[in-house]
């Protein structure tokens, strides 16, 4: 019973230290569950600013994209402007020769520069306490792609420093306990 009380107790207090913003941002994507329900890579030409695919589908980009719409925070128009201005900065895997508002925003690799552009980087480490709800952690699923996941307030019911993730891998948006399932290439905090 104690080892239940002090499991509350932390989750409540370290919940209590996440900044507003985290919070909402975390909220936004809880709220995809449900919503989004299937994973679907398909490129889709979007209206610009503000495009998205159907909320029913989507990839791993799409609940953070979606997520930070719910802060007022376009990443459609905010990498696109900055890829106009930087491209060569930007990875170049999909050999096009310009930014393509329809699909860069879309892709991890371009979000992990998106991200260390502005100064939101953190060091990959192995501790769960150093990653806290809000955080934007990026990894390597097999057989080699990149993934991008959310750091959730709901801790581990294995260990409860090390938070759940939402993200979508392949069945829809979900609230899973896989921060260190894979291996970490990235790690942001807005």
């Amino acid at each position: 019973m104690r080892a239940f009380f002090l499991l509350i107790v932390f989750a409540f207090s370290a919940n209590a230290e996440v900044p507003e913003q985290a919070r909402k941002l975390v909220a936004a994507a809880q709220a995809q569950i449900g919503v989004t329900t299937s994973y679907n890579p398909a490129y889709v030409s979007l209206a610009f600013p503000g495009g998205d695919v159907p909320a029913d589908r989507g990839v791993c980009t799409d609940v953070v994209i979606r997520a930070f719409r719910k802060l007022g925070m376009d990443l459609q128009k905010l990498v696109h402007e900055d890829m106009k201005g930087s491209f060569s900065k930007y990875p170049q895997n999909w050999g096009l020769k310009k930014p393509d508002p329809n699909i860069d925003h879309r892709r991890v690799p371009n979000l992990m520069r998106y991200f260390q552009r502005q100064g939101k980087s953190l060091p990959v480490t192995d501790k769960p306490a150093d990653y806290r709800p809000g955080d934007l952690v990026t990894c390597i699923v097999p057989p080699n792609l990149p993934h991008i996941m959310i750091v959730s307030d709901v801790p581990s019911p294995e260990d409860a420093v090390r938070m759940k993730v939402i993200h979508n891998i392949g069945a829809g948006a979900r609230l899973e306990d896989r921060l260190f399932e894979f291996k970490l290439t990235g790690h942001y905090r807005w």
